[in-house]
Order: C-alpha cells, then sequence, then structure tokens
C-alpha cells in the first residue's frame, strides 16, 4: 500500500513538473498556420554561390504545433564540393500518406525555418573533412531501418533517423539535445553507441535510456524526457527546455 502510494506521488510530482515547464516554455508556434507558416532561411548556412569548399551541417527546430513545447525536429544538409545547391536528409512523418518511405532526400535551404521555428546548428564541418563525410552520411541515410515506419513518440521518429546517421559518422560530433525526442531509439538492442557515435548508450525502446559519453556527457531518459549534464561542454540538459549553457563552438575545419 505504501508503495502505491510513493508511486502516485511521484506520478503527480512529474506530472505537476511537466504542467510548469509547459507553462513557462508557452510556444506561440501552436497557434500558428502550418499553410502559412514561414519557411524561410535564417542565414546559418553559408550560401553555394559564395562557398565553393563542401560544407556538412546538423540542424534542429522546435516541431510544429502543440508537439514543439516537447520536441525538435533534426536534419542533416549536405554540400559537396562546388555544388550549387544543399541536399537535406530528414524523416517526414506524413509521407507514408502517399510514399512507402519516411525518408526524404531532396534539395531545399539548409537553414529554412521549420514551420516558422528557427533552427538550431548543431554540427559545422568545412572542407576536405566535410567532404570525406558526404558520402557516408548518404550511405546511412539509405540503409535507415525504419523507412517504412513512423511514431511521433518514443520513437522511431526525425531524430531517430538524425541519430542513426550520427551514431554511423560519429566524427560529426554531434550532441542533440534533450528535446530531441527518439533520439534514444535503438534498433533491435538495448546496448549501443550514444546518439553521437561516441560513449555508450542502454534503452529500452527509446522510453528508458542512460547514456555516457564524451559529447553527450551524462544523460538519463525517462519515458522520452531527458535530463543531462555534460561537463566537457558545460550545459545542463531538462526536458522542454532544452540544453541550457553556454553558445558552443562549433569547429569548422576538421572533423574530430
Amino acid at each position: 500500500m505504501a508503495t502505491r502510494q510513493r508511486n502516485r506521488l511521484m506520478g503527480f510530482a512529474l506530472y505537476a513538473v511537466l504542467a510548469l515547464l509547459v507553462l513557462s516554455v508557452g510556444r506561440s508556434v501552436v497557434a500558428q498556420d502550418w499553410r502559412t507558416a514561414s519557411h524561410e532561411p535564417v542565414g546559418l548556412a553559408p550560401s553555394p554561390a559564395t562557398t565553393p569548399e563542401a560544407v556538412v551541417q546538423v540542424y534542429g527546430a522546435r516541431t510544429w504545433g502543440w508537439r514543439g513545447n516537447f520536441g525538435v525536429h533534426t536534419w542533416v544538409a549536405v554540400k559537396p564540393e562546388k555544388a550549387d545547391a544543399y541536399t537535406v536528409y530528414e524523416v517526414i512523418g506524413w509521407r507514408l500518406r502517399w510514399s512507402d518511405t519516411v525518408v526524404a532526400i531532396h534539395q531545399r535551404a539548409a537553414d529554412a525555418r521549420w514551420y516558422g521555428s528557427e533552427p538550431e546548428l548543431y554540427a559545422d564541418k568545412r572542407g576536405p573533412a566535410a567532404a570525406a563525410l558526404i558520402p557516408r552520411i548518404d550511405a546511412a541515410a539509405r540503409s535507415y531501418p525504419h523507412a517504412r515506419e513512423y511514431t511521433a513518440w518514443p520513437g522511431p521518429n526525425s531524430n531517430t533517423f538524425v541519430a542513426w546517421i550520427t551514431r554511423a559518422v560519429p566524427e560529426l560530433g554531434v550532441d542533440l539535445p534533450p528535446t530531441a525526442i527518439g533520439k534514444d531509439y535503438l534498433t533491435d538492442t538495448l546496448v549501443g553507441a550514444a546518439p553521437s557515435g561516441r560513449g555508450f548508450q542502454v534503452s529500452i525502446a527509446g522510453l528508458l535510456a542512460l547514456t555516457a559519453s564524451g559529447v553527450e556527457g551524462i544523460e538519463l531518459n525517462l519515458l522520452g524526457l531527458t535530463f543531462g549534464l555534460n561537463p566537457f561542454d558545460p550545459a545542463l540538459k531538462l526536458p522542454m527546455l532544452g540544453r541550457l549553457g553556454p553558445a558552443r563552438d562549433l569547429p569548422r575545419g576538421s572533423a574530430d
């Protein structure tokens, strides 16, 4: 009886914290019309017209609607040397309505707003190091094992896809934020590499996970809510609020 009461109190406390976070975050994206939401670039990606070198970037932006209070949509953008446009790799769930795959490999602005939400840059590689990564990114995207399924929570979703790529290409050194729900979804295993591809992770279907890595630091995922501390790139990680800490200085000239 005492155990049941304690569990109820813990559950109530969790929901209370979530309610407070919702009130504090309060995103305006809920009220916007998806048909008229902006997809304009924000100036984080170098112009192909003036940047002949290869570029690889990883982005994320709050999702459209009420889900934006909790999570982000992530994608990978690449521009081979002397290419005149970016190729973006991402998963779009509603593609299953007319296609047999959720994986979209298409040309669009690398740093476009995602239905009005401004993107954040997670990785930025340039030059020969970036050029060497592009074929591996393409191969990983085309071998994604969940191309015919999509579940917003706990995965597989767009963040599961990007984590699949970053695990395959650890040189990107991507620290996906705690709001990237689905990044901890492992395929047919309980133990694997951290989403960055460095360190390790123990995960039960993305619902309960523990991550330890020199890129992510320490993270604990409870039902998709990630709490963490990164002493290597000082930051506190909280559900809904994301990464709290100094702005990151992303290396461009190498893929270490």
